[in-house]
């Protein structure tokens, strides 16, 4: 199968290869639309088993950052960038100047940010060679690490889906979180405030040990956290976890965690929803990190210092947009996916034309 049929390549405006032999950078940067603004998404390292597998990650992903921008209501389209590489042994700061090259090479259709196996420390050397990096810190405009933010739009979904699927707040409640890293152990800690009980599970079993420590979370292996005795499951690792093999094993009432691409594909949505489950499209609840990563570019076009409100205000937004897809979904009989990828598809597509129109 080709690139241009892959069913990932929907819509894609441009996909990128860079390799730098003397630093071993091999990436992708996947560009798939520019319409509502310049392309932005995370940078994803990870030791992928083939070039092909990589290349289908960052198309997903840079689609799916298309739609989460146009939910979100930001003035930027979807892109990703994937490096080939074990994030843990490979890293090195001429790794990631050439990764900023390689964006630099780009034009400025895309802005970089943090995601699976980077951190705002590695793109600080990326911002040598581009300006187009955000999610950094040490400059007026810098918003920081974006994770926080997602955790709390994870957070405030959550609450949503109780609220609608359970008619209850989240006291005694169990949730089950998959992967503790950066958004999952800032959401674990949330929920656990708000008086959740937790099991969870995660392949770092030092992190497990910290977000139990501090929460009281029950540790379970990976592969259990499927069966949970849990209302709510937070898939917050990588995508996929909601599959045929998996699905049958879920007991949880409502799905919400801060995971990409949750659904391994569109049939498995259609199947959540026909088992009474209320799934909370992975895109549009977790879509705060890259509102925070959009008020750090808005500042740095605007010249002006990072504005928190901005981001509170678009952040709050974004869960009457979550709320407009459950009531449609809802009203219409149809799955949440459905309907949100719906609504995305429309902002995109509204956007385009006027782009054309001007």
């Amino acid at each position: 199968m080709t690139l241009f049929d892959s069913p990932a390549f929907e819509g894609h405006e441009g996909v990128h290869a860079f390799s730098d032999e003397k630093t071993g950078l091999k990436c992708i940067i996947a560009v798939h639309s520019t319409a509502r603004g310049p392309a932005a998404g995370g940078c994803r390292m990870w030791p992928f088993p083939s070039a092909e597998a990589a290349l289908e990650d960052a198309l997903r992903l840079s689609r799916a950052m298309s739609y989460k921008n146009a939910m979100a209501d930001l003035e930027l389209g979807g892109g990703k960038a994937v490096i080939i590489g074990d994030s843990h042994t490979q890293k090195t700061p001429a790794l990631f100047e050439a990764f900023g090259r390689a964006i630099e090479d780009v034009g400025g259709k895309y802005w970089t940010a943090e995601d699976v196996g980077v951190s705002p420390a590695d793109l600080m050397h990326a911002r040598k060679t581009t300006r187009y990096v955000a999610g950094l810190t040490g400059h007026s405009a810098a918003s920081g690490d974006p994770s926080p933010v997602t955790a709390e739009g994870v957070f405030r979904g959550v609450v949503l889906g109780v609220r609608r699927a359970l008619n209850r707040d989240l006291d005694g409640i169990t949730v089950a979180i998959q992967g503790v890293g950066h958004v999952g152990a800032h959401l674990a800690e949330k929920l656990s405030a708000a008086g959740a009980k937790l099991i969870i599970t995660d392949v770092n079993e030092n992190a497990l040990r910290q977000v139990a420590a501090r929460t009281g979370a029950k540790i379970v292996a990976p592969h259990a956290i499927f069966d949970a005795d849990a209302e709510v499951f937070a898939p917050c690792a990588l995508g996929g976890a909601i599959n045929a093999d998996t699905l049958p094993h879920l007991k949880a009432k409502v799905i919400a965690g801060g995971a990409n691409n949750q659904l391994a594909d569109p049939e498995i949505g259609r199947a959540v929803y026909d088992r009474g489950m209320l799934y909370l499209p992975d895109y549009v609840i977790n879509g705060g990190g890259i509102i925070n990563v959009a008020g750090e570019i808005r500042a740095l076009d605007r010249q002006e210092a990072f504005d928190p409100a901005w981001v509170e205000m678009k952040l709050a937004h974004l869960m009457e947009t979550l709320g407009e897809v459950l009531d449609r979904s809802n009203s219409e009989h149809r799955a949440t996916h459905e309907v949100a990828n719906e609504m995305a598809k429309a902002r995109i597509r509204l956007a385009a034309e006027q782009k054309a129109a001007a």
